[in-house]
């Protein structure tokens, strides 16, 4: 008869980094397709999603057609944003989408190790781009960090930062100001919305660095240039994003 672990077995197995035994114990599935395996990723959904970078504007992240590699998009040549570059994993699209929201909302942390892993892969392979010296996640605002538990962004940026071998603020930046969901604001409104919403408690942590802002999802870009504009106002060098998904224009 084959025996059942207990918890407290489980976690012994933890413990003592026991984390291939307990795949065996509880096999992993794809997170897109479902397909048994011992990753969240399977090869097929990977090479599918993950396989080929798109060519995309190197300020914004915004894709480009093939013609315009290495060039800026119209939107960052007539208004140029506060950060320097954005590097994502893959766009905001169908099925990734629902990735972000269990992520997000469905309390699917595991996912955050996918995500970081992802997101490693595309900034390696982006061609000349310097590490940063800092890792900083978007910050939320207590209010919110009550409701959901935790600080998705911060949960991408802690693996992110081992991968990479640079080193991770937690309170780089955080929130002075409870402001209404960004999703929930007009692409109009954003900007307004989350004006003035940052502060740096340790000015000497940012000036004259590169600081890399880490997130899940940009959509408009407001948030992130908001608090690259505030990076740069306490004295940063350079900000570039490191984001798992940019939602393409519409």
């Amino acid at each position: 008869m084959l025996a059942i672990p207990t918890i407290g077995t489980m976690r012994a197995l933890l413990h003592r980094g026991g984390a291939a035994l307990l795949r065996g114990v509880l096999p992993a599935s794809c997170a897109l397709c479902a397909a048994g395996g011992d990753e969240l990723l399977c090869p097929d959904c990977a090479a599918q999603f993950f396989g080929v970078a798109a060519v995309r504007c190197p300020r914004c992240a915004n894709p480009l057609p093939d013609s315009a590699r290495g060039q800026l998009c119209g939107a960052c040549r007539a208004e140029p944003p506060a950060f320097d570059v954005t590097l994502v994993a893959a766009n905001y699209a169908m099925p990734l989408d629902q990735l972000v929201l269990q992520l997000k909302f469905g309390h699917r942390l595991a996912l955050a190790t996918l995500f970081a892993r992802l997101m490693r892969d595309a900034v390696l392979q982006q061609p000349g781009f310097t590490l940063p010296a800092l890792l900083c996640p978007v910050p939320l605002g207590p209010r919110r960090l009550a409701e959901r538990g935790y600080n998705q962004a911060l949960e991408i940026a802690r693996p992110l930062a081992r991968s990479l071998g640079v080193a991770l603020h937690p309170r780089l930046a955080c929130r002075v100001q409870e402001t209404a969901a960004q999703s929930s604001v007009t692409p109009e409104r954003r900007r307004h919305n989350i004006a003035g919403a940052f502060a740096i408690p340790d000015m000497a942590l940012v000036q004259g660095r590169h600081i890399g802002v880490v997130d899940d999802v940009m959509t408009s870009g407001a948030t992130l240039n908001e608090l690259a504009a505030t990076l740069k106002r306490h004295g940063a060098a350079q900000v570039s994003n490191l984001v798992f998904a940019r939602t393409p224009p519409h």
